[in-house]
């Protein structure tokens, strides 16, 4: 895989738009673009293999807020698409499935209804990927605002034996910051889990993604990468 394949941009959606969150706090927001489709596009014109989708409205709310611009998107692209905030019951699942995307990234439904979450893998093998928010050592659920009394690798290892893709794992205290990633945190669920992982939070150069790029052996498959691609501290293109 090359460094350029290794970088998932992200487009994460707010009310109709394409914006990002400081600390994933929800009153903290910077609007990048009206038109999330059209980021899509530059994104893939500029070499990207894979995109990574948010619903904050869905993630905040408990279920997905802008399904249409995400079948926009998926229909806009040729490349593959993974979805995630606010799906948290089985319809909302099925319904992100059928518009096309490649995975679906599920979080605190895993978390607080094993039984659906179990006949959601089962129903969708190789579908979702399991998402671990981590905050202060801790996992964190609901659209990040509440902290569960459990370790990000103490929630992996409860569905580690399940039909998964993966994992993604995002430090909340490092989303939108630019002050590089959890290496550490990534590297540990990496080495203790047979199954891909995703990072993300806090990249801010190409040395980051090359340190991640780095762990490729332990199984990280790649990083969600967002305010750095929009502020122009990567430039897709030049990877």
């Amino acid at each position: 895989m090359s460094l350029k394949e290794f970088i998932i941009p992200a487009i994460d959606i707010k009310e109709g738009k394409a914006v990002r969150l400081f600390k994933g706090d929800p009153n903290a927001v910077k609007v990048y673009s009206e038109n999330p489709v059209d980021i899509a596009k530059q994104w893939e014109e500029k070499g990207a293999k894979h995109l990574h989708i948010v619903d904050l409205d869905g993630a905040f709310e408990g279920k997905p807020k802008n399904y249409k611009i995400v079948e926009q998107i998926v229909k806009s692209v040729s490349i593959p698409v993974e979805f995630g905030g606010g799906l948290r019951s089985y319809d909302a699942v099925k319904a992100m499935v059928e518009t096309g995307v490649e995975r679906v990234i599920i979080g605190s439904l895993a978390y607080e209804d094993r039984d659906t979450f179990e006949k959601i893998v089962v129903d969708f093998p190789k579908k979702v990927v399991l998402g671990i928010d981590a905050k202060d050592g801790k996992l964190a659920i609901r659209g990040w605002l509440e902290k569960a009394d459990i370790t990000p690798l103490e929630f992996a290892k409860m569905y580690e034996e399940y039909p998964i893709w993966g994992y993604l794992y995002t430090d909340v205290n490092r989303d939108g910051t630019l002050i590089g990633p959890n290496i550490e945190g990534t590297k540990e669920l990496a080495k203790n889990l047979e199954k891909p992982v995703l990072a993300s939070g806090g990249v801010s150069s190409l040395e980051d993604v090359k340190r991640l790029y780095e762990l490729r052996d332990l199984g990280v498959y790649g990083v969600v990468v967002g305010k750095a691609l929009y502020e122009g501290k990567i430039k897709l293109e030049e990877v």
